[in-house]
């Protein structure tokens, strides 16, 4: 199809839309053979119909015939292709072809008629019926003889039908085409040369049909040709077309009609055949013609609803190959026979009683396909209901309530509609439709009884189906549908719901627990009973649940008391006499009723005509007098039993000792063999507590180990010296960390920078970091002024540098000589003697110890990194022994230390005023206890722990 073809179309259609949309019928036009899903057009916009109003209208399409080939998208209001649409299966030749439906709407109750017209594609060839075709042709046969050909059918319509013909080879024939008067060609062969038999005697050609669709599509049938001696004449019919009329649904065999040929040739070359050539309404199909009679006979069924008239092509030819063709048109004629077809297109199957009158209850199609008054219809419906039907337009009708509508008095209604044509016999069917009454909610739901009662065995399974309780709802459906709800409430503090529950729709109860009769012995709870409707209605009923009891527990003896591994025996004298009480065994049950009375019984004994035990009151007595050849341990085992079903039972052992005295019965059962199971007990208990006993001892003695080796390694890390030191201290010295007259303690100064710790400084504990302050009396005592803190404890701790003092020299405190120790006035001024001075090798050892330590510790420090002052150096010589109370010289330093009474006075001072450093310069430092100098005995010592 061309461009502007297509062009014209699309504006015919849109012309032709337009109008149909104002007279309220919407017509649109499609190509066949679209695929599933495809768009037809937006029915709401073309409607003026709101997408909501498709939703909340139920929109459906609606086609009588139940076969839809269109379906309707309510959420976008469009109508979309539903399966494959075959035009030509639809409509056959039948122009133009088109779709018939409707559009039903509900609340309000609605419907628009809608058209679709199916338009051709070439989708179908030109198709020949049979694949060849034989002829006899005389070879006296005349220049213009006429050979009719089988038409091509081809199911398109228009221009995509059979527009041309071509036969090849054009030797001897060529083709001609006849247009007759339906719109149908006669396709004829006709022979421009002559037929020679001797040169050839057969010929084949080939007809092809093509039609006119884009692109174009072809069929082909073989022509074969026979070349016969001289038949110079053909057959005529005595008509071009013959009528004939047909009742629908005549049997099979009726004669249709009858025709008649003549051929003026002689002999076996005017004897005519004749035959139903191929016809695009399938006719041959439908009749029959006898070959040499030409009678015409129905062998099928024809039906006026299906096909109004049928076109017969019969071909009449002789022996000679010539023929003639005629076409014979049978028309069918209408009987009433189809009953009108009642569709129901919408119906509510249930209406409320509170409805409005003249509201529509179902929208009924009526077809008839007969014609003319066989095809008229009227409807109505049975009396004695409150409806009515009202014809709406042609073929649609409309069931409205007339009057109101009462469920208490009728809540369903039948209702018969009879559909009648006016044929004659008239034809008529009906059909039922029922209408149900909705109810409304006004009935709350009532229980069976006031209040119930049931009944549970304790010890329950959890799920346990208890009773069950039942309330009827006088209204109808989702108004009568009652549900069961557990109200909440409280059960010894506890939700109910943890007891019980019920099923919202049996209102069966079920334990949820297992039930304990010693711990709750009855409880009590409400159900709600509520339907369905809108809002619902309720009503309550009280449940008590009544625990029964169940023999779950055994008997408990409560004496005598049975203790395991001691021994309780009961003593009876020997002279006891007949009904003496031994003891009594006592007994209770924490069930009730039967299941708690107890029965006491004796199941062994070692004497048993000795002693017998009370049936009800478990008192154990002698039966008969006690003798001396009674064996002094009597065992008794007495087993207690309940009443239950079935019983349980408990036993107890009793000893009873026969003798007068404590001492017999002591040496009789110091052999008494403990129980078994006491022994293995005691014997677990015993290795048990021996092994955590053996392992806290080995972890303490781990740990007293560890702790040794640690001090030790600290010790010579710490206190580790080469040479032996016998310090010297003046007699009025004393020592505050010990006791005796010997001080122990070094201290020193040190001065560190805040990378100090980095470098392979070496340097001894602070032992001290005290300042003795003596007034010069010698009668003060020693002050603490920093918290003591080892810092060697903590090496990696961040520690704050001290800024050095501008002038360090030593007070009076601290000068030379013994640790804090201060002397008279000609002492503090260097001129006194020392009291009981040590010799000069003494003293040389004393200052080369001290030195040594120092030079350990200041080995990796230069000058300005580390002040550090002592009361020894270790350049003293012996020569400078005799002034070692007045100058002291600090190697790498320049500075002296003197003993200058003035000096001294402003260096105590200016101490004094740097005493105290700002707060986040103070660095407290814990002090250990010093070691006591070490003697060449002790050096010894110590080296054989070392190489140890």
């Amino acid at each position: 199809m061309s461009s502007r073809t297509m062009r014209r179309q699309v504006l015919l259609f849109s012309l032709v839309l337009h109008l149909s949309t104002v007279l309220g019928q919407v017509s649109y036009s499609i190509p066949e053979e679209m695929p599933s899903g495809s768009l037809v057009g937006n029915i709401a916009q073309d409607l003026g119909l709101d997408i909501k109003r498709v939703k909340s209208g139920k929109a459906r399409v609606y086609t009588g015939d139940g076969v839809g080939y269109i379906e309707l998208n309510t959420d976008r209001g469009v109508l979309l292709v539903r399966d494959r649409i075959d035009r030509e299966a639809i409509c056959r030749q039948t122009t133009p072809c088109a779709l018939h439906f409707q559009i039903i709407l509900e609340n309000p109750m609605e419907f628009y008629s809608t058209t679709v017209e199916i338009t051709d594609v070439n989708d179908s060839p030109p198709t020949f019926e049979k694949n060849e075709v034989r002829f006899k042709i005389s070879e006296s046969a005349v220049i213009g003889a006429k050979f009719a050909l089988d038409r091509a059918i081809d199911l398109d319509v228009g221009k995509n039908g059979l527009q041309n013909y071509e036969l090849k080879p054009t030797d001897h024939f060529i083709l001609k085409r006849n247009s007759q008067g339906d719109g149908t060609e006669k396709v004829e062969m006709i022979l421009q040369k002559h037929l020679d038999r001797e040169k050839e005697d057969s010929m084949s050609l080939v007809l092809t049909a093509f039609d006119g669709g884009d692109p174009q599509m072809s069929g082909t049938i073989r022509i074969s040709i026979t070349v016969l001696d001289a038949n110079d004449n053909a057959p005529v019919f005595t008509q071009s077309t013959y009528t004939a009329t047909i009742l629908e649904n005549a049997p099979n065999g009726t004669i249709v009609t009858g025709v008649s040929a003549s051929d003026a040739d002689y002999g076996t070359n005017c004897r005519i055949k004749y035959s139903i050539t191929n016809s695009l309404d399938k006719a041959h199909a439908l009749f029959q013609i006898h070959e040499d009679s030409g009678e015409i006979r129905l062998i099928g069924n024809i039906d006026y609803e299906k096909m109004q008239n049928y076109h017969i092509n019969i071909r009449a030819s002789d022996d000679g190959g010539l023929t003639d063709s005629c076409k014979v048109i049978v028309n069918v004629v209408d009987i009433n026979d189809n009953k009108p077809a009642i569709n129901i297109m919408s119906k509510l199957n249930m209406i409320s009683e509170h409805s409005n009158p003249s509201t529509v209850v179902a929208m009924i199609n009526v077809q008839d396909p007969d014609s003319n008054e066989n095809g008229e219809v009227h409807c109505f419906i049975n009396n004695n209901t409150p409806l009515t039907i009202i014809s709406t337009s042609k073929k649609f009708y409309s069931l409205v309530t007339d009057s109101e509508l009462d469920r208490e008095r009728c809540s369903e209604y039948n209702i018969t509609v009879t559909c009648s044509d006016e044929g004659v016999p008239s034809l008529s069917s009906s059909v039922t439709l029922t209408l149900q009454i909705s109810d409304v909610n006004d009935n709350a739901p009532v229980f069976e009884r006031s209040s119930y009662e049931a009944f549970i065995v304790e010890n329950n399974t959890p799920g346990l189906s208890i009773f069950t309780v039942k309330a009827r709802d006088a209204d109808w459906n989702q108004n009568a549908r009652v549900s069961y709800i557990l109200e909440d409430f409280s059960v010894n503090g506890v939700p109910v719901s943890s007891y019980v529950s019920v099923s919202a729709d049996s209102g069966v109860i079920h334990a949820v627990r297992s039930f304990d009769y010693e711990q709750i012995k009855d409880f009590h709870f409400r159900i709600k009973a509520q339907d369905g409707g809108s809002p619902p209605l309720s009503s309550n009923v009280t449940v008590k649940v009544l625990i029964q009891d169940q023999n779950d527990n055994p008997p408990q003896v409560l004496y005598p008391v049975q203790t395991g591994g001691s021994l309780v025996a009961e003593m009876v004298p020997r002279s006891a006499d007949v009904g003496y009480l031994v003891t009594k065994v006592v007994a209770v049950d924490v069930d009730s009723g039967q299941n708690a009375w107890l029965s006491y019984k004796l199941q062994k004994a070692t004497d048993r005509a000795l002693f017998e035990v009370g049936l009800q009151n478990g008192e154990i007595r002698t039966i008969r007098g006690v003798t001396d050849k009674d064996a002094v341990k009597q065992r008794l085992a007495v087993i207690v039993e309940d009443n239950g079903q079935p019983s349980r039972s408990a036993t107890v052992i009793v000893n009873v000792a026969v003798a007068d005295s404590f001492p017999e019965v002591l040496s009789e059962f110091t052999d008494y063999t403990q129980d078994k199971e006491y022994n293995d007990n005691l014997t677990f208990y015993l290795v048990l507590a021996l092994a955590v006993v053996s392992f806290l001892f080995i972890t303490c003695l781990v740990v007293i180990i560890s702790v040794k080796i640690y001090r030790w390694r600290q010790s010579r890390v710490l206190y580790h010296s080469n040479l032996p030191v016998i310090p010297y201290y003046p007699p009025r010295y004393s020592d505050t960390l010990g006791t005796g007259t010997l001080q122990h303690v070094y201290n020193y100064e040190v001065c560190r920078t805040n990378d100090s710790r980095k470098s392979d400084c070496k340097f001894g504990t602070v032992g001290s970091q005290n300042v003795l302050i003596m007034d010069p009396s010698s009668t003060g005592t020693m002050q603490r002024i920093q918290s003591e803190k080892n810092i060697l404890d903590e090496p990696d701790s961040p520690l704050e540098q001290k800024p050095p003092n501008n002038d360090w020299r030593f007070t009076q405190g601290p000068r030379p000589g013994p640790s804090g120790a201060t002397g008279g006035p000609e002492v503090a001024m260097g001129t006194g003697p020392w009291p009981q001075p040590p010799t000069e090798a003494e003293q040389l050892q004393a200052l080369m110890a001290a030195a040594n330590a120092v030079g350990e510790a200041t080995a990796t420090l230069g000058p300005g990194t580390m002040g550090l002052s002592t009361r020894y150096s270790p350049q003293f010589t012996l020569q400078h022994v005799p002034d070692y109370r007045q100058n002291v010289y600090i190697p790498g330093s320049t500075a002296t230390l003197t003993s200058n009474p003035q000096q001294q006075q402003a260096t105590a001072q200016q101490a004094a005023q740097q005493a105290l450093p700002p707060p986040q310069q103070q660095q407290q430092v814990q002090s250990e206890p010093p070691k006591a100098a070490q003697t060449p005995a002790s050096k010894k010592k110590s080296t054989k722990k070392e190489k140890k």
